[in-house]
């Protein structure tokens, strides 16, 4: 069940990132892109609240035990994803889709021969398969520190209800912090921003070799919260505007499948130090190598030159052409 709600959610992802290009202009892609992943955290966070006081005074609720809490909050969770989903289906138009074959075996085999097109599309935009490998590199480092920061806590004594109240702090710090990021992508451009956020984590990597106390973890936490939602949707608008628009939806998917198959190296090379070293320090200064790895590629991606190969390409396939 686990596994089949990855694949919903990570499937839904892709073409949730694939209507931007429908619902806005690319002068104003950095903006919305950003209030995407700014409500995203906040509603979030909304909610995570409630399940959090659910588990802490189950009483409250006329719930018997923690566990019925938590049981109560998986349904919640999914009231709410189909409640917020609604609007999204009634009222957000998009292009008419192509007609696609309708056996299942078809679909199967067109989606694998479309896969295969999207990689060869790929490789002849250059500067699209830098960015992705510079993506791929520190969006690594941001999906490990989300998913390890906890077990990082509580390698270092910290108790199980100050992580979670310091996971409270990053969601809602990360709402303000995503339309600020926003305004700084339309200001010195998306590049600029995703390098400051970079260098952001780089700082708080090394920030996080020192803590002692639950305080500074809040700090970090803190820190996190303010770039977090920045370098996500920064980085989903920059990859926007240099894609062909009417392919979006294929590569999207690419750049979803390498946003999940970054989580898998990150946190490997974290259990690989921890174990070599036996020291959780060592382990999360270890993430330096995706950051910086990261920010190296990326300073070489030519904003101007992928745009105007993104239009050539998209005059080259169209029907017309």
């Amino acid at each position: 069940m686990y596994g089949l709600a990855v694949v919903g959610f990570s499937g839904g992802n892709i073409f949730y990132d694939a209507l931007l290009l429908d619902v806005t202009e690319k002068s104003r892609l950095d903006r919305v892109s950003a209030l995407g992943f700014a409500v995203g955290y906040l509603g979030g966070g909304v909610l995570f609240s409630l399940n959090v006081v659910m588990t802490q005074r189950p009483e409250w609720f006329g719930l018997e035990s923690t566990e019925h809490a938590i049981q109560v909050a998986f349904v919640l969770v999914g009231c709410w994803w189909a409640g917020f989903s609604v609007p999204l289906l009634l009222f957000v138009k998009e292009r008419p889709p192509p007609v696609v074959k309708t056996t299942l075996m078809a679909m199967g085999i067109d989606g694998v021969q479309r896969l295969v097109r999207t990689y060869n599309h790929i490789r002849e935009l250059r500067m699209v398969a830098l960015f992705l490998v510079a993506y791929w590199l520190y969006i690594d480092g941001v999906d490990t520190v989300i998913r390890m920061a906890v077990d990082y806590g509580m390698s270092l004594g910290f108790k199980p209800g100050q992580l979670v109240l310091a996971l409270l702090l990053v969601q809602f710090v990360a709402f303000p912090a995503a339309i600020v990021f926003g305004r700084i992508g339309e200001r010195i451009g998306a590049k600029s921003g995703i390098l400051i956020a970079i260098a952001v984590y780089m700082g708080i990597t090394v920030w996080a070799y020192f803590i002692n106390r639950p305080v500074e973890f809040y700090g970090i936490a803190l820190a996190i919260g303010l770039v977090q939602g920045g370098v996500q949707s920064l980085s989903r608008s920059f990859y926007a505007q240099i894609i062909p628009r009417d392919k979006s939806a294929e590569f999207f998917g690419f750049y979803n499948m390498l946003g999940k198959f970054a989580a898998v190296i990150g946190p490997v090379l974290v259990g690989v130090v921890s174990i070599m070293t036996q020291n959780p320090r060592y382990s999360i200064l270890s993430l330096l190598v995706l950051f910086v790895g990261g920010a190296i590629v990326l300073w070489r991606v030519d904003e101007g030159e992928a745009q105007r190969a993104a239009v050539a390409m998209e005059r080259d396939l169209s029907p017309t052409a």
